[in-house]
């Protein structure tokens, strides 16, 4: 093979010195104008289409959560057809279950948290302003008079019906998600397909790649599968794992609404510490409204802080460990990042762009250690 004086054209030899043919060869500005088009109109679809674009990526997540079962009932000789429907029929199943057992329950328990607001910020003052009266009596009058002991039990009281009346809408915005969503019948169907042409819709695009580029992508693709897939099955595990914990735990010291908060807060964990955070405020001011004394106020905090060393000394290492190389804070960014500019879709793709974007980041900066532009020596 030889260059021809024109650098746009590749020229071909055959064996006995004869040109088969001539191939034009892109230049780097072709190259950058590719790349620079693929992010504009993934950008711009994202755009136009994110209001009807969630039922399809959430289908595409649900199909590539599912595609390993799938492919081990394939090698067990099952059509993949025939898997893509067992394994949709087993998802629908299990959402089912969780509506006819758990949404009654939690909506019941919503229903009691609205209906005990009231009662909660007089509770949360009577408990605040006994406390203030304690105060008083060991430290003087002079330091905690009368005025500042009856502004903390009343903003102690206001603080609780803001915090709970916050809960009650988020929780109920989220389950009004879950109503509102097409996806309880757009999803099942598109996963299906998805599902089902995985190893072809995956094998097309792989074709689609640029030859020049193909050895270089498909291992950055591999990384971003290995990165991604560990953390969406760990971190599902440690979700539901702390789910359990913080439910169980909290019904069992007493909390009335202990059901709801675990719950949240071990499905809000999925963004670090914001689950944790989250439940233990929440479940420790309710507490102070429920519990007559400081007893069952510590036994609540007593969950969460065995909670936080499960979370960070066994679940998470266990689950997660060091193979998923998605930092805490790059996560939350993402999180927040794309719930600012896409809502609700930006944060289901937050994750995904993360460990694209850390694979990239981590990729040319090998190359640019490897670079002149790092190696050269100073003048």
């Amino acid at each position: 093979m030889n260059m021809d004086p024109n650098p746009d054209r590749l020229i071909t030899q055959a064996p006995d010195g004869a040109v088969s043919r001539i191939l034009p060869q892109s230049t780097r500005n072709q190259r950058i104008a590719l790349l620079v088009g693929v992010i504009a109109v993934l950008y711009l679809a994202l755009h136009l289409f994110a209001s009807i674009l969630l039922p399809f990526v959430a289908a595409a997540g649900i199909a590539y959560v599912l595609d390993p079962f799938c492919t081990r009932m394939v090698r067990a000789r099952v059509p993949r057809g025939l898997a893509a429907i067992l394994l949709m029929i087993g998802l629908i199943l299990a959402g089912l279950l969780f509506v006819l057992l758990l949404y009654p329950l939690v909506l019941s328990q919503v229903g009691l948290l609205v209906n005990r607001v009231p009662d909660y910020v007089r509770g949360v003052s009577a408990f605040a302003a006994k406390s203030m009266t304690q105060l008083q009596q060991r430290v003087g009058s002079d330091i905690i008079d009368s005025k500042l002991s009856d502004l903390v039990s009343s903003q102690a009281g206001a603080v609780l019906g803001f915090v709970t009346g916050a809960i009650t809408r988020i929780v109920g915005g989220g389950f009004a998600i879950f109503n509102v969503f097409s996806l309880a019948i757009v999803t099942p169907v598109v996963s299906f397909y998805i599902l089902r042409d995985w190893p072809t819709v995956v094998a097309r695009m792989d074709g689609w790649v640029p030859r020049r580029y193909q050895t270089v992508v498909r291992a950055q693709a591999r990384e971003v599968d290995r990165i991604l897939s560990a953390w969406v099955r760990g971190q599902a595990t440690c979700c539901l794992i702390l789910a359990l914990y913080y439910a169980v735990m909290l019904s069992l010291v007493g909390l009335d609404l202990g059901l709801v908060i675990g719950m949240a807060a071990g499905i809000l964990s999925f963004i670090p510490y914001v689950g944790s955070i989250t439940g233990a405020v929440t479940a420790i001011g309710l507490a102070f409204a429920e519990f007559p004394t400081w007893a069952g106020v510590l036994r609540v905090a007593a969950v969460f802080v065995v909670g936080q060393f499960l979370e960070g000394y066994i679940i998470y290492p266990r689950f997660l460990g060091d193979r998923v190389e998605l930092p805490a804070v790059w996560v939350i960014f993402a999180l927040f990042a794309g719930g600012a500019a896409f809502g609700f879709l930006g944060i289901m793709l937050a994750v995904p762009v993360a460990a694209t974007v850390g694979v990239l980041m981590r990729f040319w900066l090998r190359r640019y250690l490897r670079s002149p532009l790092y190696l050269d020596p100073p003048a």
